[in-house]
């Protein structure tokens, strides 16, 4: 599949054909076994003979059918396949939800760690019919798609106290997260920026006059008017730094990483932080990294993938701690990576630790809330 989820028009015309010639098959063996009870002594093909019902959804052709289909929501196919054995059957199609699968993913708005589709999913053939070595799609779109993983999550009230009290008897203040990664540097319009202006999103409450060696510093949020939480901004480099970088459009050196290089003759990969940064991985209680999402750029995916395995080293705290993944890009229309690809992308899938990966804009700060209501939750404040 193309990067992006991004699909040839005729790869779709030959799927939902193929889906239609499904359909019809099963619409012709319920006529069948209609009719061998006799329900229409002509052998009329009636749509109450498939389906035992005088709807007018019945009496579409398949074609139509179809069609219509693809206009409802998770939810609305669920129900409708609740009418009766006719519509339990289409619905419960396997090729009906790979399409759905496949055309959807790209617009979601977030995945976490419970929920992130294989990629062998995602980039398999879209005209490949199902056999019996093949995915359950619909059980991955309904665990996947956020508007039903919310809903699935919300039936689960009990389950969900006990965790946030278990974790309220370890958590004490105010949290504290470690926001960093090259989102907060490489776009447009500043993040941190928007944060500090945007009273009506998220009231400033106070700034502490916090520095790390000029490459962060700690500001005090409050969300929804009650819940405060306070954000450690960790840079690559100092601002000065970093705007004449902008300027003459190079690289800063990363100030917060070091390479590991060789420890007696024996090559080590990755990198350690500095001091000052270990001391914040020990003491926040999760952390927050902006990912520069927008598709037309380059991004070095391996070192970014090994700066957020240095920071969420578990012998630097507790082993379990969240990591909220904003995909930013500048302004609303930006074209994006899909949240799904950008986990895979990042390894997050590897990490040891709840995880949620959150589309949002810098200019607007759309998307930034439900990250920030998901981290806290994970941290045990009630929402």
């Amino acid at each position: 599949m193309a990067e992006g989820g991004a699909v040839p028009a005729v790869e779709w015309n030959r799927f939902e054909a193929a889906i239609i010639k499904g359909f019809r098959q099963l619409r012709d063996r319920y006529l069948h076994s209609a009719r061998g009870r006799g329900a229409l002594e002509d052998g009329s093909e009636g749509p109450e003979l498939a389906t035992g019902s005088d709807s007018p959804l019945d009496a579409l052709p398949v074609d139509m059918q179809w069609y219509i289909l693809t206009f409802l929501s998770p939810q609305d196919l669920c129900r409708l396949g609740l009418t009766n054995q006719y519509w339990h059957s289409m619905v419960q199609d396997r090729l009906l939800w790979k399409y759905f699968l496949l055309r959807d993913h790209p617009t979601w708005s977030s995945i976490d760690s419970h929920n992130l589709p294989d990629l062998d999913v995602l980039d398999s053939c879209l005209c490949e019919l199902p056999d019996g070595n093949e995915y359950n799609y619909m059980s991955i779109y309904l665990r996947s798609c956020p508007k039903t993983r919310r809903s699935m999550r919300s039936r689960n009230p009990i389950y969900g106290a006990v965790t946030s009290f278990l974790q309220s008897l370890v958590m004490q203040g105010e949290p504290r997260f470690a926001m960093f990664g090259p989102g907060l540097e490489q776009l447009d319009d500043s993040l941190v920026t928007r944060m500090m202006t945007s009273p009506n999103l998220l009231p400033v409450v106070s700034i502490l006059q916090r520095q790390i060696n000029g490459v962060g510093s700690g500001v005090t949020f409050q969300l929804n008017g009650e819940h405060k939480f306070n954000i450690l901004t960790l840079y690559s480099a100092t601002r000065l730094e970093r705007n004449r970088a902008r300027e003459q459009q190079s690289a800063t050196v990363n100030k917060m990483f070091i390479p590991k290089g060789s420890v007696n003759g024996e090559q080590r990969t990755g990198y350690s932080l500095i001091p000052q940064v270990k001391e914040v991985c020990k003491v926040v209680s999760g952390f927050i990294y902006v990912a520069d999402a927008e598709s037309h750029k380059k991004h070095n995916r391996e070192e970014e993938m090994a700066h957020i395995q240095a920071m969420v080293d578990p012998l630097l705290g507790a082993p379990r701690k969240p990591l909220l993944v904003l995909a930013c890009v500048t302004n609303p229309g930006d074209k994006r990576i899909p949240c799904v690809y950008l986990a895979h992308e990042l390894g997050l899938s590897k990490l040891n630790r709840p995880w949620m990966v959150q589309n949002t804009e810098a200019s607007t700060l759309f998307g930034l809330l439900d990250g920030f209501a998901w981290i806290l939750a994970e941290v045990g404040r009630k929402l």
